[in-house]
């Protein structure tokens, strides 16, 4: 990606995407020193016209184009509603008919920005001046308008220092560096282990798949970015069989029971997903696929599978280049505000370093530090379980339903994970014993020989999720719990300069990670925002002071 601090920023919105013309258009004219951020709200997905091109499912798809220097956006959805979900200042607008909603397009409007719109009819004129766009007169097919509105604007952001520290070098952590030092930050990384992924993001092999839900939720819509872009991600810094390991084999989730295989069918047909993101199997397919025989049907995520975390760490790590300063063996202990920078020490007071931002993405060790003790994360103990392939059923792909089950990664597979409420660090029997017998659930007992798995020597790893109650990830700048007031806006909530958090990945950093560090990123350029800006307020930090304000003022008398 170029440098942003070299590059000039355009942003267009067009509302008449169609085949991907002005897209086009605007990619090809681009000027050298400068970087191209298109939005497109759509009713349904437009025809590819660039590569890595999405699913044609729901929501907002980010693409990075031309090494970077080209981003798209694709919102795909009700384009009324969907004005309504964009955090961003349009530099440029292309409207082709009605206006949805033409008071948003004032919100979205930067200082003079330009405007056309083909062949508009009087309602729409009259919108657009509604809207704060003014023009001398119409002359051709196009109008051309500029915002002209006489509203105060709020005073432009002075542009970023570009200089951060990172302290956490596990999924979190890791995608943060990559993503900032791919718009130029220079970036310090402090990590207390020896080498990345030495904690929860240590596992052999994560699991990667969406989510479904009837209502198509928050977590559902959030997990669902997250796995497509975590995919595109891992494509663009060299995919499975090269320096990341894993593959794209398939995930079957079994249905629990029928009731439960009869959700998974009409969900599958009530949103009409598309077959390469998930297919419903039902009990016959379901087991030709598996082979093993299985009651209730399943569904199949055809583009799931699993990666090694620790392998994903290091190829971002080294995709920073010389942006990147690592800084292992190095314990944060406290941070300090000094000189209008985070200043990252030591048990023994040294400086490791500082920068005007500070990123804390270290899981559990965040919780030690007095920003974010006030925040209501706790850990939850995993134990997978470690079985050589000799006594474990060959898989063509990865199995869940209660616990995972991912085929033989150098001769081992993987089975877990537990959640636990303490903090034992040992291997212990009862919890193997927990996750061999879900294995036993998922396959007949007659796969499991020629060794019964009750026998299998005590063998995997422990680690700790950190999490909150909501289960969702924490992505943005901390929230001075310290601060006088009652605010009852997320916007209006009292803030820690410079001091951001990526947190709470529970069991899905590895397809989170990539998303909420695009979503940091974007937020500390000012950036247009990779989600809904209704996802990204259910992820702010923020949240939990506000319902802790609000609890109160309705507890008293």
């Amino acid at each position: 990606m170029q440098s942003a601090s070299a590059s000039l920023r355009k942003v267009v919105l067009d509302l008449a995407f169609g085949q991907g013309e002005h897209f086009a258009r605007a990619r090809k004219e681009r000027r050298a020193d400068e970087t191209l951020h298109y939005i497109a709200p759509a009713p349904s997905m437009p025809p590819p016209c660039a590569p890595g091109w999405p699913s044609a499912v729901p929501g907002m798809h980010r693409l990075h184009l031309d090494g970077g220097a080209v981003t798209l956006d694709l919102l795909i959805g009700d384009q009324a509603s969907a004005l309504g979900e964009i955090a961003a200042r349009a530099d440029h607008f292309i409207v082709d008919g009605p206006v949805p909603q033409p008071r948003l397009l004032g919100r979205l409007a930067a200082p003079g920005a330009t405007l056309q719109a083909r062949s508009p009819d009087d309602a729409t004129l009259r919108a657009l001046r509604s809207a704060g766009f003014a023009w001398p007169e119409q002359q051709d097919e196009w109008l051309h308008a500029v915002y002209a509105s006489r509203r105060p604007q709020a005073p432009a952001a002075p542009p970023p220092s570009r200089r951060a520290i990172v302290v956490g070098a596990g999924l979190a952590g890791a995608a943060a560096c990559e993503r900032l030092c791919a718009r130029g930050w220079e970036v310090t990384l402090v990590e207390r282990h020896g080498q990345a992924a030495q904690e929860a993001s240590g596992n052999r092999a994560g699991i990667f798949m969406p989510l479904l839900s009837k209502d198509d939720n928050i977590p559902t819509r959030l997990t669902r970015a997250a796995y497509l872009y975590a995919m595109r991600r891992w494509q663009a810094l060299g995919g499975f069989g090269g320096a990341m390991q894993g593959a794209q084999c398939g995930v079957l989730q079994l249905a629990r029971d029928a009731e439960h295989a009869q959700l998974q069918e009409e969900l599958v047909k009530q949103w009409n997903y598309p077959p390469e993101f998930v297919r419903w199997l039902d009990p016959q397919a379901a087991s030709a696929v598996l082979g093993s025989a299985t009651p209730s049907g399943a569904w199949l995520f055809p583009q799931g599978g699993w990666a090694n975390p620790a392998s994903i760490c290091r190829a971002m790590l080294e995709a920073c280049g010389g942006r990147l300063q690592r800084r292992f063996h190095s314990e944060a202990v406290r941070i300090e505000r000094r000189g209008g920078e985070w200043a990252v020490l030591d048990a023994g007071g040294r400086v490791l370093a500082q920068a005007p931002d500070l990123v804390l993405a270290n899981g559990a060790g965040a919780l030690a530090l007095p920003p974010t003790a006030p925040l209501p994360l706790y850990t939850m103990r995993g134990q997978v379980t470690h079985l050589p392939d000799q006594r474990f059923p060959a898989l063509p792909m990865v199995v869940c339903r209660e616990a995972y089950m991912t085929p033989p990664v150098d001769g081992i597979v993987s089975v877990g994970a537990t959640y636990d409420s303490d903090g034992e660090r040992a291997l212990r029997a009862s919890s193997q014993e927990e996750n061999l017998a879900r294995a036993e659930e998922i396959l007949s007992p007659g796969r499991l020989a020629p060794h019964r798995l009750d026998e299998a020597p005590l063998a995997g790893r422990v680690g700790f999720r950190c999490m909150a109650p909501d289960r969702l990830p924490l992505a943005g700048t901390l929230p001075d719990y310290g601060a006088h007031g009652r605010p009852e806006r997320l916007r209006d909530v009292p803030r820690h300069p410079g001091l951001h958090c990526l947190l709470g990945y529970a069991s899905r950093g590895l397809i989170w990670a990539p998303l909420m560090a695009e979503l940091l990123a974007s937020q500390l350029e000012g950036e247009p925002l990779p989600l809904e800006a209704g996802l990204a307020a259910a992820l702010d930090p923020a949240r939990f002071l506000l319902k802790d304000r609000r609890r109160s003022v309705a507890a008293t008398p």
